[in-house]
Order: C-alpha cells, then sequence, then structure tokens
C-alpha cells in the first residue's frame, strides 16, 4: 500500500471542514440570488427573512405580548397604587399653589383641613377612575397598534449583516464546534478507508 493512502484521514478531515465551514456561511450568503452553473444560490437567511419576519411577528404578538397581558398589568390595582402618591403629591401641590396663581380670590377661603378634605375626595375619585381609564387606553391602544405587523416590518428590514454579526457573536463557540466536528468526521472516514484498503490489498 502506498505511503499516500496515508494522507486520506488529513484530506477528508479537511474535505469535512470546509463543507461544514461553507454550510454556516450559505446562512447568510449570498445576500442576494446568484445563478451559477444554472443553480441558484442564495443563502438561506436571507432568503427566509420576510417568512422568518413572519412567523416571529405572529408568535410575539399571540404568545409572547398581548394586549391582554398588558391590559391587565395596567389596569392592576396593585400596580396602580404605586403611582397614587406621585398623583397625590401633584394634587397637593395644585390645590396649595398652582390654585392660589390661578384663583387668588378662592384660594383665600381654602385652608388645610379644605385641601385635605378636597384632596381625599380626589384622590377616591381617582383611585376609581383609573383602572377604566387605563382599560379604555390598552383597547385604544390595540385598535391603534398592530403589533404582529410592527414586529414584521422591524425584522423583515433588518440588515442581514447585522443579523449575521449578532448570530456570531452569541453562537461563535456553536459553528467553530460544528466545523470541528466535519473535520473529525472526515478524519475518521479516511482513517476507515486506509484501514479497509489496507486488508484489501493485503488479503
Amino acid at each position: 500500500m502506498s505511503y499516500w493512502f496515508l494522507l486520506f484521514p488529513i484530506i477528508s478531515a479537511f474535505i469535512g471542514w470546509i463543507t461544514n465551514w461553507v454550510a454556516i456561511k450559505m446562512l447568510f450568503h449570498p445576500r442576494t440570488p446568484k445563478r451559477i452553473l444554472g443553480i441558484t444560490f442564495h443563502g438561506i437567511f436571507p432568503k427566509r427573512q420576510q417568512k422568518f419576519a413572519e412567523k416571529l411577528g405572529k408568535l410575539v404578538s399571540e404568545e409572547f405580548l398581548s394586549f391582554d397581558d398588558i391590559e391587565a398589568k395596567i389596569s392592576n390595582p396593585e400596580n396602580l397604587k404605586q403611582i397614587m402618591p406621585i398623583i397625590e403629591t401633584h394634587i397637593d401641590d395644585f390645590l396649595r399653589n398652582k390654585l392660589k396663581d390661578e384663583m387668588p380670590v378662592i384660594s383665600m377661603f381654602i385652608g388645610d383641613k379644605t385641601i385635605g378634605n378636597l384632596k381625599t375626595m380626589f384622590m377616591k375619585e381617582i383611585e376609581t377612575l383609573l383602572p377604566i381609564v387605563m382599560k379604555q387606553y390598552a383597547a385604544n391602544l390595540k385598535t391603534e397598534l398592530d403589533l404582529e405587523q410592527i414586529v414584521i416590518t422591524k425584522v423583515a428590514a433588518f440588515s442581514s449583516d447585522k443579523l449575521e454579526e449578532v448570530l456570531y457573536q452569541i453562537m461563535s463557540k456553536e459553528f467553530r464546534f460544528v466545523e470541528i466536528i466535519g473535520a473529525v468526521i472526515g478524519f475518521l472516514i479516511g482513517s476507515l478507508q486506509v484501514i479497509f484498503t489496507y486488508f484489501i490489498n493485503k488479503g
């Protein structure tokens, strides 16, 4: 058996590595369809970007972020209680300062006790009204905003270069692992070829 056969594992390893490297590159390249020898080549992500955007838009709007969830959050009494101190501060400032500037005559007859009573009355009314207002706001938002279409438009317009950069930042180790696996499998296949050839020639 020629010693050139010993190069088979190395050649096979290189073929395995280059094949997987090309496969990874073809996820993103070519950006636009290229016709070579009658065969059209187009990167998987650029080719399927619109379809991916549509699927992602539907998934986000139905599973990840629904207007029902938004409505439940913004109208939840426990969440609204967190902003009541801010509203109370503004009402207190209005009754003590802004009312004096806007209606000085009326403010002359309003003391601390009256301000306290007015503030309590306003706060009770706001506490009752605010959940209703927020629910109505969420309903209007649902009508005015097409969340699914927003996601589709954004993802479809996303730069292929930027997408490749982001995915490589996240999955660079995984891509490298795939390349190495290709080389290892190629080396093993080449080694098996050498072994089979050796025993066939020996027999």
